[in-house]
């Protein structure tokens, strides 16, 4: 099993970003509900912490509080770009040193976190009545991580 120990600290860093900023990526996608997605991705972390045990990968990946390097998110341009660019370079450090297992897990997971936060807060409507689970923006957001993910709607949790 691959675990935080087989990467070292930039490498496990840009694994460690990449669920975060693909959060954030479908956060930034529509205005609204910053602080419900928000918890929403918290509360994914939180239950992946209880169902510790499948894998090292991802015990390690979610024992600490996720952070993001500002200064990367600047260089890349804004955050579509920074997640996109950290996925791809997580995916490439992982397909590297972990089994087609982790990878999937890994990109399941990162998925599940991405969609928390698009259905955290339903877009539209009045006083919660009618509205969209996802708005547009965020559905464009997401299909976006799944390409970069290389994931089809049917991988899709």
């Amino acid at each position: 099993m691959t675990k935080k120990a087989d990467f070292n600290a930039d490498e496990w860093s840009t694994i460690a970003e990449g669920p975060l900023l693909a959060g954030m990526r479908v956060i930034t996608a529509a205005r609204g509900g910053t602080i419900r997605e928000s918890l929403a991705m918290g509360q994914t972390y939180a239950k992946a912490r209880q169902q510790q045990g499948e894998s090292e990968l991802l015990d390690d990946l979610v024992a600490a509080p996720p952070s993001v390097d500002p200064e990367r998110v600047r260089a890349a341009g804004d955050i579509g770009r920074a997640s996109s660019e950290r996925l791809r370079e997580a995916l490439q450090l992982l397909e590297q040193k972990a089994s087609p297992e982790e990878v999937e897990a890994y990109k399941r997971f990162v998925m599940s976190l991405a969609e928390a936060a698009a259905k955290a807060h339903k877009e539209g409507g009045f006083m919660g009545v009618g509205g969209k689970q996802v708005s547009d923006q965020e559905q464009a957001a997401l299909d976006e991580l799944a390409a970069t993910l290389e994931r089809t709607p049917e991988d899709v949790v």
